[in-house]
């Protein structure tokens, strides 16, 4: 009887070791907003924190992240510039890349370099800082979503379907809420597969 009562015990003491493992981790969570999600490479649906995790569970996304530059889609868009200009391989690949310091620099080592937005990215390429933007459009790690652009533009899809008018916007905005269900109506109404792993995978 004491036998079992003592592996009882320790099959108790182990259990809660484990748990507290996983609840209280060693490891100071990352302050930096670029890595907060950098994981060792084991999957987890874990969060930096409680809030982070409802927010990520309710989709709460801010419909206006603040940016580190006031980059005003409207005046460069009404300028002439295409949405391709910018973010690189968006029409020939999954990902719309976030334009870099250099990319701007390309035009605005000369163009407009009084203003002071001009000079805030001008400082980061002097430092050799990569521009921190804020994602506005994010699917979360756990949705395991997996969005392609490019077969979205060679099927017509217009940007401001899913990114709202970008003439009518100075820093980008989350006009669109781009949940499941919004994707899967736009899918049955264009005719193509609304299959799991078209998306997920």
């Amino acid at each position: 009887m004491d036998l079992r009562k003592g592996l009882l015990i320790g099959v108790g003491v182990t259990g809660f070791a484990v748990l507290a493992a996983f609840a209280f981790p060693t490891q100071v969570a990352s302050s930096s907003a670029t890595d907060d999600y950098v994981t060792s490479g084991v999957f987890t649906p874990a969060h930096p924190s409680v809030v982070d995790a409802f927010e990520d569970f309710l989709e709460i996304h801010p419909e206006h992240p603040a940016q580190p530059i006031a980059y005003t889609h409207k005046i460069h868009l009404l300028n002439g510039m295409q949405c391709v200009t910018c973010h690189v391989g968006v029409d020939q690949g999954p990902e719309a890349q976030i334009p870099n310091v250099t990319v701007c620099m390309t035009c605005h080592i000369a163009i407009d370099t009084d203003n002071s937005e001009i000079k805030k990215i001008a400082a980061y390429q002097a430092r050799g800082e990569a521009i921190p933007w804020m994602r506005v459009y994010d699917y979360s790690d756990s949705a395991h979503v997996r969005f392609n652009h490019a077969p979205h533009i060679r099927a017509g899809v217009d940007c401001v379907q899913c990114h709202g008018d970008m003439t009518k916007q100075t820093t980008a905005e989350r006009k669109v809420n781009l949940n499941m269900g919004y994707c899967v109506e736009c899918h049955k109404q264009k005719q193509v597969s609304i299959d799991c792993a078209t998306c997920h995978y």
